[in-house]
C-alpha cells in the first residue's frame, strides 16, 4: 500500500514535470529527450540484469525458511555485482553515445545522453538497497527514495531546463550568440537551445537520483533492515558464498534478459521508427508531407548538414502519447512488485488457497486500472492530449500524438496488465517464461513496426500498432502458463467481465458527455467534467456489478472501515 500511494504521487510529479516541461520543449526537443532515454533504458536494464527482483525474490523465500544469515548475505554479495555493472554500462552509454546520435540523425542528443548516462550509475546503487527491503516486504525505503528522485527531477530538472531556455534566448535576442557561440542563423539557435535546454532538464534528473541513493545509504546505515539479533542467532548457518551467488545469477539471468529485450526492442523500435521515416522521405516526401500539412513545412526540408527535423519531430510527438500510457504501466509495475514477495511466500509454503486469493487480487486491481484508463485514453484521445501538453503553440504535435493515443490507448491494457502477470510467472520460479514470451511478442512488435511505418498512410501511428499486437500475444500466452504452473484458474468473471462491462459504461458516459459539454464551455474544463462523470458513473457500476471485494478495499488507507460501511449497504461481498 505503500509503494502504491508514493507511486502514485510520483507519477503525478512526473505527468507535472512532463506538462510544465513540453512548455518549453515542442515536438524536436521531446524527441532530443526521448532518444537519449532509448539509449539509456537498455543498458541500464543490461546495468541490473534482473537482480533487484531476484534479490527480493530470494530474501522472501529466506525470510519464510528463517534462513536470516542468508538474507544478509545475500545483500553483501550484491553490492559489488552491482557498482561492477553499473560502472560498465555507464562507460559504454558515456562512449557509445556519440555513435547511437549519429545513426539515428540526431547530433543535438548527444549533450542529453552524456548528462543522462551517470543516472544508470545512481539507479544501479539505488536498485542494491530496493530489492532486498521489498524482500523483506519493507516497501518504505523504496517508497520515499521514489519520491526523493521525482522530486529532484521536478524541481530541479524543470528549473534548469527554464534557466538555459530564458538566458539562452535572451543572450540570442541581444547579440546573436547562444552562451558565447556564434550562431548562423535562427534555426541553428533554436536546435542547439533546445540540446542545452534537453541536457539541463536530465542533468536535475541525475542529481535527484543521487540524492535517492543517499538517503537509501543513509537509511541503511542508521536504521538498519530490520532484522532482530535473535533471528540472526535462531537462524541456520547461512550457505557458502559461491552457492548463493549461483543462486541469484540464474534467477536474475532469464529475468534480466527478458526486461534487456524489451527495452533493446524499444531503442530498435526508436531507431527502426525514425529511419523508417527518413526512407518515405526519400521515396515518397510529397506524400507524407501531405499528410502532415498542419507541420511546419521547414521540418521536411534538410539543414545544413543534409539531415531532416521530422523524423525527430514525429517521434518526438508519439512521446506525448508514451508519457500518457507510461503512467498506467508505472501503476500495475506496483502490483507485480508488492505482489512478487507475498506469492513467492505462498508458493514456497505450497498453500494454495493463499496462490488463488493473491492471484486474482493482483489481477482484478489489475484490470479495474488498466480497462477504463485504457478505453478512457482512446475515445478521448484528442481532448486528454490537449488538456495535458496544448499550450496553443504545439497544436501538431497535439494532433499526432492523440491519433497515436487512439490506438495505444487500447495497447496500454496489454502493456500493463502483462507485467503484473510477468511478475507472478517469477514469482512462481518460472523465471524463464516471461523472456520466452518477450522476445516472441518483441519480435512481432518490431516486424509490424518496420512493416507498417513504412508506409506513407500509416507512418507513426505503426508503432502503436505493432505495441497493440505484440503485447496482446504476450498478456494471453502468461495468463495461459500461470494458470497451467499454479493449478489456479481465477474467476474470469470477476477478473475480467466485470471490469470490462464497468468499464464500457465508463467509455460511452466520457465521449457523450464530452461532447455535450463541450458545446458550453471550453474544451479543457470540458475534458476534466466528462473524466469525473465517467469515473463516478464506473465507481457506481463497480459496486452495482458486485466487481470489487473485500480483498480490494483492503489495500486502501483505512480500508476496514470503509469494508464495513459498504457492508451495511450490502454493496460489497
Amino acid at each position: 500500500m505503500v509503494l502504491g500511494v508514493s507511486m502514485v504521487i510520483v507519477k503525478i510529479m512526473g505527468m507535472v514535470y512532463k506538462i510544465l516541461l513540453a512548455r518549453v520543449l515542442d515536438g524536436v526537443g521531446n524527441g532530443i529527450f526521448n532518444i537519449a532515454y532509448e539509449l539509456y533504458t537498455p543498458l541500464f536494464m543490461l546495468a541490473t540484469a534482473g537482480f533487484p527482483i531476484a534479490i527480493s525474490r530470494m530474501v522472501s523465500e529466506s525470510v519464510v525458511q528463517g534462513r536470516y544469515r542468508d538474507v544478509r548475505k545475500l545483500h553483501r554479495i550484491s553490492i559489488p555485482i552491482f557498482i561492477c555493472t553499473g560502472m560498465v554500462c555507464f562507460l559504454l552509454m558515456l562512449i557509445g553515445g556519440n555513435f547511437y546520435a549519429d545513426l539515428v540523425e540526431s547530433a543535438e542528443s548527444k549533450l542529453a545522453i552524456f548528462m543522462l548516462s551517470p543516472m544508470i550509475l545512481f539507479g544501479c546503487l539505488m536498485a542494491i538497497y530496493r530489492g532486498y527491503y521489498e524482500g523483506l516486504r519493507n516497501m518504505v525505503p523504496t517508497a520515499v527514495s521514489e519520491i526523493i528522485e521525482a522530486s529532484g527531477k521536478l524541481l530541479l530538472g524543470l528549473s534548469l531546463a527554464y534557466l538555459v531556455s530564458y538566458f539562452g534566448t535572451q543572450e540570442y535576442q541581444t547579440s546573436g550568440t547562444l552562451f558565447g557561440q556564434a550562431i548562423a542563423d535562427e534555426e541553428a539557435f533554436y536546435t542547439q537551445l533546445m540540446s542545452y535546454t534537453v541536457a539541463a532538464a536530465i542533468l536535475g534528473i541525475a542529481i535527484g537520483a543521487f540524492c535517492g541513493f543517499l538517503y537509501l545509504l543513509l537509511r541503511h546505515k542508521l536504521k538498519g533492515d530490520g532484522i532482530r539479533r535473535v533471528q540472526l542467532v535462531h537462524a541456520p548457518p547461512s550457505r557458502p558464498a559461491k552457492s548463493i551467488t549461483r543462486q541469484l545469477i540464474t534467477t536474475a539471468f532469464p529475468i534480466g534478459l527478458g526486461a534487456i529485450i524489451m527495452s533493446i526492442s524499444g531503442t530498435i523500435d526508436s531507431t527502426l521508427v525514425q529511419l523508417r521515416i527518413l526512407d518515405i522521405m526519400e521515396s515518397q516526401p510529397d506524400l507524407l508531407q501531405s499528410y502532415f500539412n498542419f507541420v511546419d513545412p521547414s521540418y521536411f526540408l534538410p539543414n545544413a548538414d543534409g539531415n531532416f527535423k521530422i523524423q525527430t519531430f514525429l517521434f518526438g510527438s508519439y512521446g506525448y502519447s508514451l508519457t500518457l500510457m507510461m503512467l498506467i504501466t508505472a501503476v500495475t509495475q506496483v502490483f507485480g512488485t508488492s505482489a512478487l514477495p507475498s506469492i513467492t511466500a505462498a508458493w514456497t509454503a505450497r498453500n494454495k488457497k493463499r496462490i488463488r486469493r493473491s492471484i486474482e487480487t493482483v489481477l482484478r486491481t489489475t484490470t479495474l486500472v488498466t480497462l477504463p484508463a485504457g478505453f478512457g485514453m482512446s475515445v478521448l484521445a484528442w481532448p486528454i492530449t490537449n488538456l495535458v501538453y496544448g499550450n496553443g503553440n504545439n497544436s501538431a504535435e497535439v494532433q499526432i500524438a492523440s491519433t497515436v493515443l487512439q490506438i495505444m490507448g487500447i495497447s496500454v491494457i496489454f502493456i500493463a496488465t502483462s507485467t503484473p502477470v510477468c511478475s507472478m510467472l517469477q514469482a512462481v520460479g518460472r523465471v524463464d517464461l516471461p523472456l520466452k514470451l518477450l522476445t516472441i511478442g518483441m519480435v512481432i512488435k518490431i516486424i509490424l513496426n518496420y512493416t507498417l511505418v513504412g508506409i506513407p498512410s500509416v507512418n507513426i501511428q505503426g508503432a502503436a500498432v505493432g505495441s497493440l499486437v505484440g503485447y496482446l500475444f504476450v498478456l494471453v500466452m502468461g495468463i495461459y502458463f500461470l494458470c497451467k504452473e499454479t493449478k489456479v484458474i481465477p474467476n474470469f468473471v470477476t477478473v475480467f467481465i466485470k471490469p470490462l462491462l464497468a468499464t464500457l459504461l465508463c467509455a460511452v458516459t466520457a465521449i457523450l458527455s464530452y461532447n455535450l459539454i463541450v458545446l458550453a464551455i471550453p474544451t479543457k474544463i470540458a475534458t476534466i467534467l466528462a473524466i469525473l462523470l465517467a469515473v463516478v458513473i464506473y465507481v457506481i457500476a463497480l459496486f452495482l456489478l458486485r466487481a470489487i471485494t473485500k480483498d480490494d478495499m483492503n489495500m486502501l488507507p483505512k480500508g476496514k472501515k470503509i469494508v464495513k460501511t459498504l457492508e451495511k449497504h450490502h454493496l460489497i461481498r
